[in-house]
């Protein structure tokens, strides 16, 4: 696989929640270069924050090795998840979309049970989606943001699992999208790398708990992947040089980390449960 490097990306901003089409340079997510080998043929899979970024790159790799998606996105991402349903059908898979706001018990209940439905059943679950948005000081932190951060970051991911875990026993596996900011926090993303912090503990309990059940739970730690996430909350002076402070000295192309849900959703990792998979151009997940 073969992707364009992000290197040098230039200062610029956008409205939350952002979108692909806006994006300069525009990020790589798979749609000619990543290669299907049939690595996930037949398998149901309800993806959360798949309009764009790491969930556009993590449907389109799964629809390429042959995974049937249900698609989770906020109702303000309706033209990015339309998009990436177009591409989904254009590589010749399936996608069902189900817009909603995941900050509630109710909403997460009723996105489970839409999903199995239309699926027909379900063997992997990627909760991908997230929210963050920084600020310079303790202060500036509103008590809100930090109930949307928790509720949308790790509330979610443990209500879904919760009502799913009947259905992905025997078989299935649990990916969570986690971050190298549980690891190597950013002052400027106090709540953000906190809840990733949080998933990281809850993966390693999951995959205890449901381990004997026979399903496996694991994580993803991305770095600076380049998305409509980075300039719609971040100021431009933050966005200029994003990711350029890694080993490898830049940003990475959400395809670069779809090849980690891949793996993970696979038979392939059929022994890998409990561990969190760090792809982060360098900087260090432990």
């Amino acid at each position: 696989m073969t992707t364009p490097e992000l290197a040098d990306i230039p200062g610029q901003e956008q409205q939350w929640p952002g979108t692909v089409a806006d994006l300069k340079p525009v990020p790589d997510h798979g749609e000619d270069s990543w290669i299907g080998r049939d690595r996930l043929p037949g398998k149901r899979v309800l993806l959360t924050g798949g309009d764009s970024g790491i969930g556009r790159a993590v449907a389109l790799a799964f629809a390429k090795e042959g995974a049937t998606l249900a698609i989770a996105h906020l109702p303000e991402e309706v033209e990015d998840a339309a998009r990436t349903k177009v591409l989904v059908e254009k590589a010749g898979g399936t996608a069902h979309l189900f817009p909603g706001d995941l900050r509630t018990y109710e909403a997460n209940k009723r996105l489970a049970t839409d999903a199995v439905e239309a699926l027909g059943g379900l063997e992997v679950l990627v909760a991908n989606a997230a929210y963050q948005m920084t600020h310079d000081t303790l202060e500036e932190f509103p008590p809100e943001q930090i109930e949307r951060t928790f509720a949308t970051n790790v509330f979610s991911p443990f209500w879904l699992v919760h009502e799913l875990a009947k259905e992905l026993a025997d078989g299935g596996s649990i990916i969570i999208t986690t971050s190298v900011q549980a690891y190597s926090p950013s002052d400027h993303l106090l709540d953000y790398a906190a809840t990733k912090a949080a998933l990281n503990n809850l993966v390693v309990n999951l995959a205890a708990e449901l381990g004997p059940r026979g399903t496996r739970v694991n994580a993803v730690a991305p770095g600076p992947i380049w998305t409509p996430l980075i300039p719609s909350t971040m100021s431009s002076e933050m966005v200029e040089g994003f990711g350029s402070d890694t080993p490898l000295g830049r940003a990475g192309n959400p395809v670069e980390v779809a090849a980690a849900y891949v793996f993970l959703a696979s038979d392939e990792a059929s022994y890998v449960s409990g561990t969190v998979l760090g792809v982060t151009g360098g900087k260090p997940v432990f």
